[in-house]
Formats: C-alpha cells, structure tokens, sequence
C-alpha cells in the first residue's frame, strides 16, 4: 500500500474539532486513522455539496488519489472498509452501498419509481445500508444482493479514481445543492461509459433523506429541465 492514497471529501456544518467529536463520520475517521487516509473537510460549511466535491476534483488532478464523497452523518462499521473499496473498484468505476439496476423516465430517486415515492421492484435494487444513530443499526436495510452494476447510486457514499473523472471529465453540478445532485451525477457516467455499482462496505446512515420537501421539488425542477425526464 506504499503508494495508496485514499482521500476522503466531507462537508459539515460544524468546525473541525467537533467535526471529529460530533460527527459519525468524523469518529470514524478518528478511529480507522491509518497513514494512507486523507481528509478534505469543508467545515463550518455553507454551500451545496458538488461546488465542494468539485474543488476537491480540481485539487486531485495534480494529486491523483482514491476519492469518497461522503456525508458527515456516516458511521463505517467494518475494520476492513480499505480492502473492499479497492476490491469493489477492481470491478466498477464508481461503487456505493446501494442503488437501482434499472433508470426509468422521471425517476426521483435511486429507489423510487415516480413523484408518490413508490418503492421500485426488489429485483431491481442493490445493496445493504443501516439506519441509525449507532451501531447496532435501528434499521438494517437490504435493498438486494451487492456487488451488481447499477444505473443509479445512492449519492451517501460515491468511491472512485480521481484520475477517472479528470479522463471523463466529470464534475458535479453545482446548479444542484443537494438534491438531485446524485442523480445528476449517475446520469452523466451513463452518458459517458462510466461503470457504477455497489459494495459490499459496511455503514450506518444517520438520516434517510427529505424527500418531497420544498428545497426538493426545485432540485427536481431543475432535474427535469437538465435532462428532459
């Protein structure tokens, strides 16, 4: 691992010394504190979360490193969290922990097949993510079986080369803050040939989402305005 870099891209509200003592993410980072990790934390955060990951981008073309884009409310919960990064990235471009084998015409999220937020089919979904504010997880969530390419991911966790997105030229979409910023995301690899899929990486979510709420229906708008459906 002499020459592995993996460098992790967090936005938080709070600064960086409650990021590690409040924060699941910042706990996990303080626990798994290993020479190859790096942090680019954006604290006392105000913008929405592509303007971020994109400075993070720009930064990683003359510092090529394994880049996750992950929410500061994500407790990693398996000691060997390296070892299936790299493994899930020998096999997809991009890999999360979960997402839909299928994108369907004004699809609103990964896991939902229209506006009403209905569930899509079990057959088309992959992965296993828990809720919760700790381990064990409130919630276990098994969406299907891992490790399957998909066409949409869950944006709580994106793993990928930065050299891969300096070839693809892929940026996110600062038009999005936070919403749609995913999906948008998930288009744009399957314009480009990017393979994604998800991986068998052990966390806890501490939030579900807001979905249908104001902020979330301009997102949409938006969405749908970029890409037709």
């Amino acid at each position: 691992m002499n020459n592995l870099k993996i460098r992790f891209v967090v936005a938080t509200r709070v600064n960086r010394v409650n990021f590690f003592t409040q924060t699941a993410t910042g706990k996990s980072l303080s626990l798994y504190n290993f020479p190859f990790v790096e942090l680019d934390l954006y604290e006392l955060n105000k913008e929405g979360l592509p303007a971020v990951y994109n400075r993070s981008i720009e930064k990683a073309k003359n510092d090529p490193a394994i880049l996750v884009f992950i929410h500061d409310d994500v407790h990693l919960c398996d000691f060997y969290w390296t070892d299936q990064m790299l493994n899930g990235l020998n096999q997809f471009d991009i890999i999360g922990v979960a997402g839909n084998k299928r994108r369907l015409p004004n699809q609103p999220s990964w896991a939902f097949i229209d506006h009403a937020g209905t569930w899509d089919a079990s057959e088309n979904l992959s992965g296993v993510v828990g809720h919760g504010n700790g381990y064990p997880p409130q919630v276990l969530d098994v969406f299907g079986p891992p490790a399957q390419q998909v066409k949409i991911l869950d944006g709580v966790i994106y793993v990928c080369h930065s050299e891969l997105l300096k070839q693809k030229k892929m940026m996110f979409d600062e038009r999005f803050d936070f919403h749609f910023y995913d999906l948008d995301f998930c288009r744009q690899a399957e314009e480009k040939g990017v393979r994604m899929g998800t991986w068998t990486i052990s966390l806890i979510h501490e939030s579900k989402g807001n979905f249908k709420t104001a902020a979330w229906e301009t997102a949409r708008s938006r969405y749908l305005e970029k890409w037709g459906d």
